[in-house]
């Protein structure tokens, strides 16, 4: 079958099935990071609608000369989802060829986006987390908080889980990943008893309009590194100023939106920023790190470029023609 003629489709299970580890991921992201330094990559702010009715409505575009590839993600939230049997977040990710513009590929959003953002905190957590980092505090039960464990299990030793949740379903499926990990797991009655003593922290808790914020970091460890994946919903702004050091995904997306992730006098810098060496990052042992985040289209690039790779090297997914 002539391949310009055809699109490979890869579902979540084919995805999965890639095996694609975290250090993959991590030298994918930090490769097109550095490329974009260098205007061989591209990415645009992300796209955002908001109707009334809660539902959140996100588009995100990035292009490289290598892979020579163009992804677009689109994925809604929407919280009544759930009672209808499926979840909250879906999306799709579409790959042209960045020369030529013919689809190549399309493939599962909601897989990408849980591996991707695992992947952006372990790039930063290289630069901002102790490497010794054994007790991990989790606020937000969920997809992206078993995505992170699984990849700060494989990047840092460590012994054990705290959790908080409200879902008791997603808190089983949480300890029992840790438990299959080895490690131990303790479920906490408050997010901050949970994320207290921690050396890493990962909130992941999910959007909604009525979430009034209940976390402190003015109360985190010393030393402690946090993941921040909910746009810092969940914490208390004012007390943002107790992280020594504060790094965000990308100041250019930052800079077109109205909400920002954190008071911009306390941003150190974005992850490029990071992998660039154009700011420090851990300054010493008890210094108290966050990355704050909302997306980075070159992580979706990032990852997609690898799984479609993967694929065609192996003959994964599905052909169609198009």
């Amino acid at each position: 079958m002539d391949r310009s003629k055809t699109i490979l489709y890869l579902s979540a299970s084919d995805l999965a099935g890639l095996s694609i580890s975290t250090q993959e991921v991590i030298e994918s992201i930090e490769k097109l990071l550095v490329a974009r330094s260098r205007s061989e990559a591209w990415s645009a702010p992300k796209a955002v609608i908001q109707p009334a009715d809660g539902r959140y409505m996100m588009a995100a575009l990035a292009a490289a000369d290598e892979p020579s590839l163009l992804a677009v993600k689109t994925v809604i939230l929407n919280p009544r989802n759930p009672d209808q049997g499926i979840p909250q977040i879906n999306g799709l990710v579409t790959l042209l060829d960045g020369r030529t513009g013919i689809p190549v590929g399309v493939m599962d959003g909601n897989w990408i986006t849980e591996v991707r953002t695992a992947g952006l905190s372990a790039v930063a957590a290289k630069y901002l987390a102790r490497p010794d980092a054994s007790v991990a505090g989790f606020v937000g039960c969920g997809v992206q908080a078993r995505s992170h464990l699984r990849a700060f299990a494989t990047t840092f030793p460590l012994k054990e889980v705290r959790v908080f949740g409200r879902g008791q379903a997603n808190i089983d499926s949480l300890c029992g990943l840790a438990k299959a990990l080895g490690l131990s797991a303790t479920v906490f009655e408050t997010g901050q008893g949970a994320i207290e003593g921690a050396d890493l922290i990962v909130s992941s808790v999910t959007y909604s309009a009525e979430l009034e914020p209940f976390l402190d970091a003015t109360l985190v460890k010393p030393g402690s590194f946090s993941s921040i994946t909910d746009l810092a919903a969940p914490w208390n702004r004012e007390t943002l100023v107790g992280f020594d050091r504060l790094v965000i995904d990308d100041m250019e997306q930052e800079s077109a939106l109205p909400n920002k992730l954190a008071p911009p006098d306390l941003v150190n810098g974005d992850i490029s920023d990071l992998v660039l060496r154009r700011i420090e990052g851990r300054k010493g042992n008890n210094e108290r790190t966050a990355f704050v985040f909302r997306a980075h289209a070159m992580g979706d690039l990032a990852l997609a470029g690898l799984a479609y790779q993967k694929a065609c090297d192996h003959s994964g997914g599905t052909l169609i023609r198009a």
